[in-house]
């Protein structure tokens, strides 16, 4: 059974079509290298699989049950989680905070009900180690690395126990011991079974990471293929349109 599975997903923009008919199918555990130059479609589908945008044509099923989504909290009903490139992360909170962001942890005191930071604190602190994160949940955002703002990012979609996880460009813009820290989170995201769609520009992450690479040239999917069976230099061809198709 696929985790996530789309068929002949379409997207316009008026005269623009974003999306031409693409097919795609994710299992459980399955991390999918998603490439392809700027304005391939890559954000354009991983909004429609987060709620964001709705499929001009075409159908999601996840779990192999239709669904259309009215919304991101729709999606996240659904098992659905998105880590955006700038994180969306409040620099003034501590990393609990963040992770509960919107969906706080409350106890009673009296005729009101107040936010619960122990509680929280201690959840928050279970999710870091269990992604083996040296992140603290008192920790102030402002004060990470960027592999710990991931770390804290991520935690938010283990919140929600999501079975997939989408991901754009999560090791842009860091350093290099920060990058194996984040793609080390993501390692034991597909080892607790979560599907993985990771965008990304990077060769040796994709390469390094992925089960399968798919690669997307002006809206429609040029390749569909394990990693073991292409190479940078195709997926580089793929990608510039100097080769057609694999």
């Amino acid at each position: 059974m696929s985790v996530l599975r789309l068929e002949g997903v379409a997207k316009n923009f008026g005269a623009i079509e974003a999306l031409k008919g693409v097919s795609l199918q994710i299992g459980k555990g399955e991390v999918i290298g998603l490439m392809g130059d700027n304005g391939a479609g890559k954000s354009t589908l991983v909004k429609i699989i987060a709620g964001n945008f709705r499929p001009s044509a075409g159908q999601v099923f996840i779990h192999d049950k239709e669904v259309t989504f009215s919304g991101p909290l729709d999606a996240r009903r659904h098992g659905v989680e998105i880590v955006y490139q700038d994180l969306a992360l409040c620099d003034n909170l501590t990393a609990a905070a963040n992770v509960f962001l919107g969906r706080e942890l409350t106890r009673r005191l009296g005729p009101v009900r107040i936010n619960d930071y122990a509680a929280m604190n201690r959840r928050a602190g279970a999710l870091f180690a269990e992604l083996k994160s040296e992140t603290r949940p008192r920790d102030l955002v402002r004060q990470m690395s960027g592999g710990q703002r991931q770390a804290v990012a991520i935690a938010r979609t283990r919140l929600s126990n999501a079975d997939i996880v989408l991901m754009d460009e999560p090791t842009a813009a860091i350093s290099v011991r920060q990058v194996a820290e984040v793609l080390r989170l993501i390692r034991r995201m597909r080892d607790q079974g979560v599907a993985v769609v990771l965008i990304s520009h990077r060769m040796p992450d994709v390469f390094g990471l992925a089960d399968r690479v798919v690669v997307l040239r002006r809206g429609s999917i040029v390749a569909d293929k394990p990693v073991g069976s292409t190479s940078p230099e195709e997926v580089t061809g793929l990608i510039t349109g100097a080769i057609e198709h694999a």
